[in-house]
Formats: structure tokens, C-alpha cells, sequence
């Protein structure tokens, strides 16, 4: 082959790697990289205006990312070792087998955000798995301050059911979770990260007396308060007293879950928990990267399409800094990271706070 040949097909090959990614239009004049993607375009707009009233970030919205925690964490490799099924992970059995998987004490009402996002899967004629770590991305999206998290599309609709207790509890002691979440492949840092979404949650069950008790003051808004108030020392219980899963809150109308007050004073984790308090950036890029992970729980990322393009991307919002609420001082913080001093915060004027229920669904 002559020089010149060669040269020309060099050329051309450098010009398809510079050539920009084909774009595919869907509905709406919206673009993306894979038509596969187009019918996700379908779903958001249905799911932001019938699940999400509207793209808020409520109860549903927290529900929905909670479920993507519960159906994905169910995958266990030292079972598969054991010769046992460890479950498939996030593949959607939460929602295929929801009679047997939502009666697991661990998933106590998750049930309702179950039969809330069934129908929508079945209208769109997409998989469960597929639907429920999509819903959860979508809902996410719409707190303030929120991530923008990767989405990937093609999960088989096959699943089995997943095994019971692999799905840790609020009243877990921390060397429990650990080893849990280990077996899943996941860090005790990892955890702290994952732990992020517990700035837009709020109970129901551990007491039912009291549903919709947020965990920390803030909780439309993916911030770090909730690493701040953790780590105050805990006074009173919001409701009519102790139950199994929690522990004394600091503040009036805040709950506070055993689980989380234990891993933010344990020295394996404390600084990670610190960390966040004064860089939400790095909150926020942290819990995106252990979302992948987590998402892909029982699957080959390279088996599924990047439909990444589809989830919203967040207002653009300026979070005040982490502030300790009124009422409190420095020293009601409970601070577990030796190596490095806790960060001087301002205080919330006015009385002591008091924070209001998450209105229902």
C-alpha cells in the first residue's frame, strides 16, 4: 500500500474518533446518544407531574430513593460462595416479588412506594429494576443541592426473590453494617457516602406515631445539616418515647436513627462523616460515584446502555453553609474525629428549633 493510502486512512480514522457522538432525536426535539433512551424521555414526563407532584422533592421522591437502596443491597457474593443465591441486586425482584420481599422485617414500608411506581413501570413497558434505580435518580434530582446520578437502562425483567436479612437495620450495631455492606462491596467510607441521601429522608415506621420526621432541619435539601446534627447530643425523643431503631434527637420534631449516630462517632468513619460538614462538593461527587456501585449491584455496567442524558439536571442553587441550629452551641456536638478539629460554624438566630413533618404523599 502506497504511502499516500496509508496517510488517507489514517486520516480518516483520526476523523471518526474527533467526529462528535450521533445524536438521536426523541419527542419534543430532545436529543440523546442511543434511541434506546428516547422512551425514558416518556417516563420522566409522566413520573415528574403523577409521581412527583410536579418534580418536588417530597415524600415520594425520598421514598423513591430509598427503594433503590433496598432493592439493589439485596446481593450477597459470600452466599454465592456458600453455593447459595445471593440475590440478583438491582434487579427489581423488590417490586416483582413484593409479597415476599416488602413482609422482610428490613423493609418495612417500602411497600407503598412499591405499588406507587408499579403502575408506571408497567405502562412504559420497562423493567422493574430499570424503573425503580430511574425513579430514584429523577426524584433525587429535584432537591435542592442534589446530585445529577448516572443512569443505565436494560436490566432483564427475570429476577428471583432476593434472601431475607441482607438488607441492614436502623438498630444494627455498626460492626454489623459493616460487614454487610462489605460482603456488597462497599467500604465503611462508602457507607458514610451513601448515607448522604439521609439528608432528604424522613421515617414512617420505626415510630408509626409520628410519620414523616425528618432526620435532620433541612430536609428538601441534599446539604450537609444532616452531618452537623447528627453529631449534636442527643435530649429528647419526638414522639412518646424510645423505640427499637432510635436513639435521643437534639432537636424538637427531629429523629434520629441508632444506625446513623453510631457510624458518625465511630473512628472508622467519623472523619468521612466530618468531612462533609464544610464541603458539599465533595458530598455530593461522593455519593454519585457510590451510586454507580450501588446501581449496578449484579450486573455488568458494559451489558447496559448510558442513558445518563435523560436525568435532570438540578437547579442550580447556593446552599447556605452547615450552621448549628438555634439554641445549640459547639458545645452539644459530640465531635469522634481525632485527626482533625471539628469546624467552627456560625448559630441560627432565634428560639430553638423546631422542625415540622414532612407533609404525606
Amino acid at each position: 500500500m502506497s504511502f499516500k493510502a496509508i496517510f488517507a486512512l489514517v486520516s480518516l480514522a483520526v476523523a471518526a474518533s474527533a467526529a462528535p457522538p450521533r445524536q438521536v432525536e426523541c419527542s419534543a426535539g430532545r436529543v440523546v446518544s442511543n434511541a434506546a433512551c428516547c422512551q425514558w424521555f416518556d417516563v420522566l414526563d409522566d413520573i415528574q407531574e403523577n409521581l412527583f407532584d410536579g418534580s418536588e422533592c417530597g415524600e415520594d421522591a425520598h421514598e423513591s430513593l430509598r427503594l433503590t437502596f433496598h432493592d439493589a443491597i439485596g446481593f450477597s457474593p459470600m452466599l454465592f460462595r456458600e453455593g447459595k443465591f445471593g440475590g440478583g441486586g438491582a434487579d427489581g425482584s423488590i417490586m416483582a416479588f413484593a409479597q415476599i420481599e416488602t413482609a422482610f422485617h428490613a423493609n418495612i414500608g417500602v411497600d407503598e412506594i412499591v405499588e406507587e411506581q408499579r403502575p408506571f413501570a408497567l405502562k412504559h413497558q420497562v423493567s422493574f429494576g430499570d424503573f425503580i434505580q430511574f425513579a430514584g435518580a429523577v426524584g433525587v434530582s429535584n432537591c435542592a443541592g442534589g446530585p445529577r446520578l448516572q443512569f443505565l437502562a436494560g436490566r432483564s425483567n427475570i429476577s428471583q426473590p432476593s434472601p431475607d436479612l441482607l438488607v441492614p437495620e436502623p438498630s444494627d450495631l455498626t460492626d454489623t453494617i459493616f460487614a454487610r455492606m462489605g460482603d456488597a462491596g462497599f467500604s465503611p467510607n462508602e457507607i458514610v457516602d451513601l448515607l448522604a441521601s439521609h439528608s432528604v429522608a424522613a421515617q414512617d415506621k420505626v415510630d408509626p406515631t409520628i410519620p414523616g420526621t425528618p432526620f435532620d432541619s433541612t430536609p428538601s435539601s441534599f446539604d450537609a445539616q444532616f452531618f452537623v446534627e447528627t453529631l449534636l447530643k442527643g435530649v429528647l425523643f419526638p414522639g412518646n418515647g424510645s423505640n427499637v431503631g432510635e436513639v435521643l434527637s437534639p432537636l424538637k420534631g427531629e429523629f434520629r436513627l441508632f444506625s446513623d449516630n453510631e457510624i458518625a462517632r465511630d473512628p472508622r468513619t467519623a472523619c468521612e462523616w466530618q468531612s462533609f460538614i464544610t464541603d458539599h462538593d465533595s458530598m455530593v461527587t461522593k455519593f454519585e460515584t457510590v451510586m454507580v456501585k450501588l446501581a449496578t449491584l449484579g450486573h455488568n455496567p458494559l451489558d447496559l446502555i448510558d442513558c445518563s442524558e435523560v436525568i435532570p439536571v438540578p437547579k442550580a442553587v447556593t446552599l447556605p453553609p452547615a450552621i448549628l441550629p438555634a439554641g445549640k452551641s459547639l458545645g452539644d456536638i459530640q465531635a469522634a474525629c481525632a485527626a482533625t478539629p471539628f469546624p467552627r460554624l456560625g448559630t441560627a438566630p432565634g428560639p430553638a428549633t423546631t422542625i415540622a413533618p414532612v407533609p404525606p404523599a
